[in-house]
């Protein structure tokens, strides 16, 4: 009989922190982040409230750690470039339907309205993931200006289709949506200021 190996046992500890991460990112998604509270949180993951408190500090250090995604663009420098925009938006899309991506970009745009905290981490996310994609096209000074409305095209969508569940735009399958937007995305990552 074949000895099975070793599998690593799951911490105690890992799995507290799962629990804790996941009750913050529905609670987070459902409520923003004023409004959710650490008693609420803990009380969804089953646990006392001081736990939270010892494995994230505070409710920011639990927000910090609930919201924290890396976006995965593709390698835009190693892709066709007449297929940019396609790229973007595809990846776009991916990442909205993936979970816990969903719940973490929801509480990211829901909350970013009304909390300055959150705003400035979207800015990072923006400034660290969507611009160096961007400087990989088009003269790098005007960058920012590209990156700027190629997030607020993808934002809107977001908006639209999964915050304010438009029904025009919910019917519209992935590929309408590609076929509608690249485009765009294409014009603003390979364009140049106007003069």
């Amino acid at each position: 009989m074949p000895i099975e190996p070793d599998q690593p046992p799951v911490r105690r500890s890992d799995a507290t922190r799962a629990a804790i991460l996941e009750a913050a990112r529905s609670r987070f998604a459902a409520e923003g982040f004023r409004r959710a509270t650490i008693r609420a949180i803990a009380a969804d993951a089953d646990i006392d409230p001081s736990m939270v408190m010892r494995y994230f500090g505070s409710k920011d250090g639990l927000f910090a750690a609930a919201v924290d995604i890396d976006l995965e663009l593709p390698d835009l420098g190693a892709a066709e470039p007449k297929a940019l925009g396609e790229l973007l938006v595809r990846r776009f899309l991916a990442i909205w339907e993936e979970q816990p991506n969903r719940e973490v970009l929801l509480t990211l745009l829901r909350s970013s309205i009304a909390d300055d905290a959150v705003t400035e981490r979207v800015r990072t996310i923006f400034a660290q993931q969507v611009l160096p994609a961007v400087l990989r096209f088009g003269d790098p000074a005007d960058a920012p200006r590209r990156g700027g409305l190629v997030v607020t095209q993808l934002l809107g969508l977001a908006l639209c289709r999964y915050v304010l569940r438009l029904p025009p735009v919910v019917v519209m399958t992935p590929t309408q949506l590609i076929a509608d937007m690249a485009p765009t995305l294409q014009r603003y990552l390979m364009s140049t200021p106007a003069d």
